[in-house]
């Protein structure tokens, strides 16, 4: 088995905060989707997009992942 490293970067990052780099920037997304989602009449699929999501079905899985909801349930929630 090979052995990897974490860059300085990353290693700094999870000292200081607790979280890796990925999971902060995930939670930033996610935040952003949930604005957009409860703040606009797009589609998720060009919520998707914009966030910068190639595949709304990638941002859907990510959105349920860290929110419990699928961006439409969550939508859903507001009304």
């Amino acid at each position: 088995m090979v052995a990897t490293t974490q860059s300085p970067f990353a290693s700094n990052f999870s000292v200081s905060t607790g979280r890796s780099a990925q999971q902060h920037l995930q939670d930033k997304v996610i935040e952003a989707a949930k604005e957009k989602v409860s703040g606009t009449v797009l589609s998720l699929s060009e919520i998707a997009f914009l966030i910068g999501f190639e595949h709304s079905q990638s941002f859907s899985r990510l959105f349920k992942l860290k929110t419990n909801f699928t961006p439409s349930e969550y939508r859903a929630t507001l009304k």
